[in-house]
């Protein structure tokens, strides 16, 4: 690339002198701070990646401020342009690593810090472990972006082609962060255009990582007005970036219609917040107070036309809704059954045990346990089942190979279930079978952050099913009224307008809600709230989206095109 006012850069380029302060005192503000930021060195310029990365976060939500990854993804720019200086060849390569993970671990740390809440939760078995959640967690993640930004470094050279570098090598690494690994795609860079009600719909063509390939070209193209050489160098990146967002949010507003989506007829929804803490009181010695307060809630009256269960087709409840095994709990399920008139029918999340052949007696070495979503009708019987398939590491099992070290330091799953959960089969992950309602693609927590994993295979084809709905229980209590929960609610919403599928999303504190095909939330209940949510279903889109047929092809094409941009601007240098 060409420094401010002309000063080559290159590979081999010897450490500055005196004389770039000189320089640095001629040319403009923007173009001052670009420079020292590039000169800078050692723990100031990692000091540096740290702080822009954390500023990075704010884009995320539930600030969803891109301005800030615009500033973010800037100084990363200028932090490599800088690496080569007093440095060549795979020097270079590390020392871009070296920003790179500085850079991630900024942003993770101030992405993620609520994580510490749920080590507070039972605090006297989980609080000296928060170190390994709050920084721990954070640290390893940034590996990805280490290597992002080592990839993007192998291909940088001067002037825009570089901003297509990057973007190549940071949405290759949060690709990545999403698969390796049983992967985290939390916050992936993408949702700072994923956050928007009309840029997000470009998520039904390209998905959450087309989106994170076009947050970073937009967001890193304004680099370029500190450091291009010609007038031309500084402003056509910028104005090409600010055009694509206008693009952007021009398709969003064209797809998104001026009246409300269809509705299913004959479907009339309630959902239940019940607000209770994930502490000692969620325990079976509540067990009765917990089912009577569901039951309450249920057939509590808030409209003259919603009076109780009797109004309603289709009762939900949230994940983790029993501290006890609802399916082995007769005396639980008769109260619940004797609750639900005929056609009624409850969805609920709640975990279970493989059931053994008859004549064999459970044990606690033969115990099998699921977290599922069940349906239970009139008289309390249960119906089509869910079992988990994408299980949290550290919170509903210890990952295999550190099982055995990580219970003898103390260290045990969240979840207080002997051994953990067991992860439902992916061969048979299927379409939940509700009366009364459409096919339901059901997904437990955070399995609703996995773009491009919520519809099951269809068995006979191996095609992806194409469902009515998409469902979400979850229990977000651990994390408190933090902005947890609300990143998780948006990553949950960009789901749906991927799909094109409305969204049912009930959550024990929240945030509940109903959101149709287009992203829009037609229904919600609030974050820390106890409450009833009568809504009625959206219809599905017709058709099917591009990205539900052709899933992340678009987002491939457009990393591949980024490299040859690169590569192109690299073999003429």
């Amino acid at each position: 690339m060409t420094f401010p006012l002309g000063l080559e850069h290159h590979d081999d380029a010897p450490a500055p002198g005196a004389g770039s302060r000189a320089l640095a005192a001629r040319i403009g503000p923007l173009e001052a701070l670009a420079h020292r930021i590039i000169l800078s060195q050692g723990w100031v310029r990692l000091a540096l990646a740290v702080a822009a990365g954390a500023l990075g976060a704010l884009a995320m939500p539930p600030y969803g401020l891109f301005p800030a990854l615009i500033v973010s993804l800037s100084v990363a720019v200028w932090l490599i342009d800088g690496a080569a200086i007093g440095s060549s060849g795979r020097r270079t390569v590390l020392v871009c690593a070296g920003i790179g993970w500085a850079w991630g671990f900024g942003y993770f740390t101030a992405g993620l810090w609520w994580l510490g809440a749920a080590f507070l939760v039972e605090a006297d078995q989980f609080a000296w472990a928060m170190p390994l959640g709050v920084v721990g967690l954070p640290a390893v993640l940034a590996l990805f972006f280490a290597l992002g930004f080592a990839a993007a470094r192998l291909i940088w050279s001067r002037g825009a082609s570089r901003i297509a570098a990057l973007a190549f090598g940071l949405a290759a690494a949060e690709w990545l962060r999403g698969h390796v690994l049983t992967g985290f795609p939390w916050n992936t860079l993408g949702m700072a255009l994923g956050s928007n009600l009309c840029i997000m719909q470009a998520a039904s063509v390209v998905g959450l990582y087309g989106l994170t390939l076009l947050a970073v070209l937009i967001a890193a193209a304004p680099a370029t007005l500190a450091t291009g050489a010609t007038a031309r160098e500084r402003l056509v990146p910028a104005l090409a970036a600010l055009a694509a967002l206008a693009g952007l949010a021009a398709y969003g507003a064209w797809r998104l219609p001026t009246a409300p989506d269809p509705t299913v007829a004959g479907v009339r929804l309630r959902l239940i917040q019940p607000n209770i803490p994930q502490d000692e009181k969620f325990g079976t010695a509540m067990r009765d107070q917990i089912v009577g307060h569901y039951l309450e809630l249920s057939d509590r009256a808030v409209s003259p036309d919603r009076t109780g269960i009797a109004d309603i087709t289709h009762l939900i409840w949230p994940e983790s809704a029993f501290p006890f095994l609802i399916q082995r709990d007769p005396e639980a399920l008769g109260r619940i059954g004797a609750a639900l008139p005929e056609g009624k029918q409850l969805i609920v999340g709640a975990a279970r045990v493989r059931e053994l052949p008859e004549g064999q007696r459970l044990t606690r070495e033969n115990a099998v346990f699921f977290n599922s979503i069940l349906t239970i009708g009139p008289g309390g019987r249960v119906g089509d089942l869910y079992d988990k398939v994408h299980l949290v590491p550290f919170g509903e099992y210890l990952p295999v190979p550190l099982d055995a070290i990580l219970r003898a330091v103390g260290l045990r799953q969240f979840v207080s279930i002997p051994g953990g959960f067991t992860a439902g089969s992916r061969e048979g992950q299927r379409i939940l079978t509700v009366p009364g309602l459409p096919p339901v693609a059901a997904t437990l927590c955070y399995e609703a952050i996995f773009p491009g994993a919520i519809l099951p295979p269809d068995p006979a084809s191996g095609a992806p099913a194409v469902p009515g709905l998409i469902l979400n229980l979850t229990n977000d209590t651990w994390f408190g009224d933090t902005p947890g929960p609300r990143q998780h609610f948006a990553q949950a919403r960009l789901r749906a307008v991927e799909e094109g599928l409305p969204l049912l999303r009930d959550a024990n504190s929240g945030i509940s809600g109903v959101i149709d095909g287009h992203g829009r939330i037609t229904a919600s209940l609030p974050l820390g709230t106890e409450g009833v949510l009568d809504a009625d279903l959206p219809a599905r889109l017709p058709g099917r989206t591009l990205y539900a047929t052709f899933g992340d092809a678009p987002f491939g094409a457009g990393l591949i095109g980024c490299l040859l941009v690169a590569l192109a601007a690299r073999r003429r240098r």
